[in-house]
Order: C-alpha cells, then sequence, then structure tokens
C-alpha cells in the first residue's frame, strides 16, 4: 500500500531547495500568466529563491515539513512563530503528479501539529485570489477568512484557525 509520511526536514536541505523551487515556479508563473500573459523570467525565479531560503522554518521558531509519498519527496509545508501564541502557515505545496492523494490535507494537519508544539494556539496564513484550490483546502479544514494579518505584496486572502490542544 502506498501512504504518504511526513517528517520534519532542514530548510536548507537539497529536497526542501528542489520543493521551494517547485512551489515558486507553479506559483509564480501562475501569477504572471493569468496578469502578464508570460511565464516567470529565470532571473527573476533565482533571485526570489536566494533571496526566500526558508531560514525561518528552522527551529527552534520553525518548522519546515517534507511529506514524502511512496518514499518520493511530494509536498511540503512550513510554521514560524510570528508571536508566542501564533503560528504562520506557508509553503504549502504538493506537486502536481501526487495531487488528489490526500497528502495536502496531512501536510497542513502536521504543520498544526508542529505549531501546537511551538506553543502556538492559533495559526495564520495568507494565501491570493487565484489560488482558489488552497482556499477551498484551508475552509474544508476549519480556518476562517480574516483581516489582514500582514502586508504581504501578493496576499489578498488571510485566514486563521485555534489550535485546540490534542493534550
Amino acid at each position: 500500500m502506498t501512504m504518504w509520511t511526513i517528517s520534519p526536514e532542514d530548510p536548507g536541505s537539497p529536497v526542501a531547495a528542489a520543493l521551494w523551487r517547485a512551489y515558486y515556479t507553479e506559483v509564480s508563473d501562475r501569477w504572471y500568466l493569468l496578469h502578464e500573459g508570460r511565464r516567470t523570467d529565470p532571473a527573476e525565479l533565482r533571485r526570489e529563491i536566494a533571496a526566500h531560503t526558508g531560514a525561518e522554518l528552522a527551529p527552534p521558531r520553525g518548522r519546515l515539513l517534507v511529506g514524502r509519498y511512496d518514499g518520493e519527496a511530494a509536498g511540503s509545508a512550513g510554521v514560524r512563530l510570528l508571536d508566542p501564541a501564533t503560528a504562520e502557515l506557508t509553503r504549502v505545496f504538493v506537486a502536481q503528479d501526487m495531487r488528489g492523494k490526500g497528502g495536502a490535507a496531512l501536510l497542513v494537519a502536521a504543520a498544526e501539529g508542529a505549531a501546537r508544539a511551538l506553543g502556538a494556539r492559533r495559526i495564520v496564513l495568507d494565501t491570493r485570489d487565484d489560488l482558489v484550490e488552497a482556499r477551498a483546502l484551508y475552509a474544508r479544514l476549519g480556518y476562517t477568512e480574516t483581516g489582514p494579518h500582514n502586508h504581504v505584496q501578493y496576499a489578498e486572502h488571510w485566514f486563521r484557525k485555534e489550535l485546540v490542544s490534542r493534550a
């Protein structure tokens, strides 16, 4: 039986870098195709990846989780503390050929567990209008849309969920 496994990963690992590149390429291309009719410029892609290494997802204030399907790295989710009670969910991604296999919900649940372990009582996130699948996932998983909690350039929707202790 093929299954998902989820485990912590060093944000600087080759696995994390490959997933971040796939994630960023997809969301960036999607935005540029929608708004400018073109794909992301390769130089811009390199700059953005270099500028956003994921270091904030390293312990002790964050965690990066990698989902593997049948042993193959296929998705990621990260959390980082914004304050002692609030974690931010970020970099939720499942490779296109692995979608529809339940990985996204498992990654989000694991990220919520990691946020609890960091001491968070709530988790927040932001996303864009065109990422309709992500917005549907978060709503299905109990996230409610709220007002902005940040001023990220491309953020158009903000979500929040209270984390219930699993003790």
